[in-house]
C-alpha cells in the first residue's frame, strides 16, 4: 500500500455484525479498574467476530454528582448535561484501555456515530442528548447503524416479574413482549431508578425499527454467549408482528 492509499472502508468490505451493548455504569467502578480492563480484552477479542458499538453508562460517579447538583439548585436539563459529560468520560477511559483498537474519541451525534462504525474499528460513545436515557441513547445508535443486536447489560440477568432486588420470589422472564415490558415500565414502580432495564423511548426505537433485543447481566462471558448464539443468556424482548405481516393475517380473516 503506497503513503497515498487508504484502508478500505467497511462498506468496501465484507461487514461483520454489528452489536451495540449498553454496558453498565458499576463497570466503570474507579475503585476496581482491574474489572474494566476485562472489559477491554473482551471486546478486544470479540471483535474478531463482530464490530461491538458499546455505550457507557454514568454510574455511581454520575449519580453522585447529579445528587449533589441537585442539592445544589441545579436544574433537571444541567442534571442531564453532567451525566452526559461523566457518561462521556467513562467512554473514554475505556477507549484508552482499548489502545487502537477503538474509534479514537466518544461521538457525540448520531451522525458521527455513524461515521464512526464505518471505520469498522470498536466505537465507544456516553450520552447523546438531554432528557435521553442511555438506554434510549443506545436504541438509537443501534437503529442508525443498522445493527444485528442490542444488548442491554445491566447490573441484573435479567427482566423480572418484580424487582430482584428488593423481593426474593422474584421471577425472571426467558422471553418477554415488549408490549408486556411496556406495560410494566409505565405501571410497575419497583422498577423505576435502580431496577435499570430499559424505558419508553428506547422501546419504541426497537419496536418501530424491530431491532433484535435482550436484557442480560454485565458479564463479558454472558455477552459473549448472546452475542454467539451459544446459549439464550437473560431475557430476550419478542417483537410484536411486523406490520406487513399483521395486515396479511387481517386480510386473511376477511
Amino acid at each position: 500500500m503506497t503513503a497515498t492509499q487508504q484502508p478500505a472502508p467497511q462498506s468496501a468490505r465484507k461487514r461483520k455484525k454489528r452489536i451495540v451493548i449498553k454496558l453498565s455504569g458499576r463497570v466503570f467502578d474507579p475503585n476496581n479498574t482491574r474489572v474494566l480492563k476485562d472489559y477491554a480484552s473482551f471486546f478486544a477479542r470479540i471483535s474478531r467476530i463482530c464490530q461491538p458499538v458499546i455505550i457507557a453508562g454514568g454510574g455511581t460517579i454520575a449519580r453522585h454528582y447529579i445528587s449533589d447538583a441537585r442539592f445544589f439548585g441545579a436544574d433537571e436539563s444541567t442534571l442531564d448535561e453532567l451525566g452526559i459529560e461523566i457518561s462521556r468520560l467513562n467512554a473514554k477511559l475505556l477507549i484508552y484501555a482499548l489502545k487502537n483498537r477503538a474509534y479514537s474519541h466518544p461521538p457525540t451525534t448520531l451522525q458521527e456515530v455513524r461515521h464512526a462504525v464505518d471505520d469498522g474499528l470498536i466505537v465507544v460513545a456516553g450520552g447523546l442528548h438531554p432528557g435521553q436515557s442511555t438506554n434510549g441513547t443506545a436504541a438509537l445508535i443501534a437503529e442508525k447503524v443498522s445493527a444485528d443486536m442490542f444488548l442491554n447489560a445491566t447490573d441484573v440477568d435479567g427482566v423480572y416479574d418484580m424487582d430482584p432486588n428488593r423481593f426474593k420470589r422474584a421471577k425472571r422472564f426467558k422471553r418477554i413482549e415488549l408490549k408486556g415490558l411496556k406495560s410494566m415500565l409505565v405501571h410497575e414502580d419497583s422498577i423505576a431508578g435502580g431496577y435499570d432495564l430499559m424505558d419508553i423511548v428506547a422501546l419504541k426505537i426497537i419496536e418501530r425499527s424491530r431491532i433484535s433485543t435482550r436484557i442480560l447481566k454485565a458479564d463479558p462471558k454472558l455477552i459473549e454467549k448472546a452475542i454467539r448464539g451459544t446459549e439464550m443468556v437473560g431475557t430476550e424482548i419478542v417483537l410484536p408482528p411486523a406490520a406487513s405481516a399483521a395486515a396479511k393475517k387481517r386480510g386473511k380473516k376477511s
